[in-house]
């Protein structure tokens, strides 16, 4: 509830119509701040559908806000269809600040945040070995979300395609009681969660390859200097 804006507030309370992932969970929300707004459903399994109506309607003058249940839509939420309608319409479309998962996850992670790609969730099924392959040779910190009950799977196929001595951190429950990182390599932060029962979605923040060869090269110790440079030369 703390991490709302007050600029959001004020959006909520002047939108004609909010379009939710969840009116149940959002209802909550808009209860808590005395929000008197009209809730309209808009979620993965109706944005196909809803999204060129609503469109229609904004491009006649409506102003409407969307939310989703924890975080920012359209990132791994609904969102991302309604937008691209509304801007072929040559509708004003703002995004506010607000919670997303990914961002306090990799600053809390002590992985570079200089250059990053996000992957979000993997397929379930087809194309998921496919898209690890793809990024076995990545130099940018990845990141990716994933559910508690295959984080102990998915850091086993992280360790087959990175190495088990591939840094990571995977952050759970970000902002709210129970927020937690377990830092280290891949297969410590397996082991971690082979003994400890995973709760909560998580985000997890793996190094990329440059990353790792920059962290072995500095425990690497020079074998001699340049005699022109003064750089340290490496076996």
């Amino acid at each position: 509830m703390e991490d709302i804006t007050l600029r959001a507030l004020r959006i909520l309370k002047e939108a004609d119509v909010v379009l939710a992932e969840d009116t149940r969970t959002s209802g909550i929300l808009l209860k808590h701040y005395d929000i008197q707004a009209r809730l309209v459903s808009h979620h993965k399994f109706n944005e196909h559908e809803t999204a060129e109506a609503f469109a229609a309607r904004l491009a006649a003058g409506e102003t409407m806000a969307l939310i989703s249940d924890a975080g920012t839509p359209a990132i791994s939420d609904p969102g991302f269809m309604l937008v691209r309608a509304a801007v072929a319409r040559g509708v004003e479309v703002q995004c506010l600040p607000g919670a997303t998962a990914f961002v306090p996850a990799l600053v809390a992670s002590g992985l570079p945040c200089d250059r990053f790609c996000f992957e979000g969730f993997l397929p379930q099924k087809k194309g998921r070995s496919t898209r690890l392959q793809r990024l076995k040779d990545e130099d940018r910190t990845m990141i990716f979300y994933e559910s508690p009950h295959r984080i102990v799977k998915a850091l086993g196929e992280f360790i087959e395609v990175f190495g088990p001595d591939r840094h990571c951190s995977a952050c759970r429950e970000i902002s709210k009681i129970h927020e937690e990182s377990v830092r280290g390599t891949l297969s410590e932060v397996r082991a971690h969660f082979e003994e400890t029962e995973p709760r909560g979605e998580f985000v997890i923040i793996v190094a990329g390859r440059a990353d790792e060869e920059a962290t072995k090269k500095q425990k690497r110790k020079p074998i001699a200097r340049d005699p022109i440079t003064g750089q340290p030369i490496y076996e």
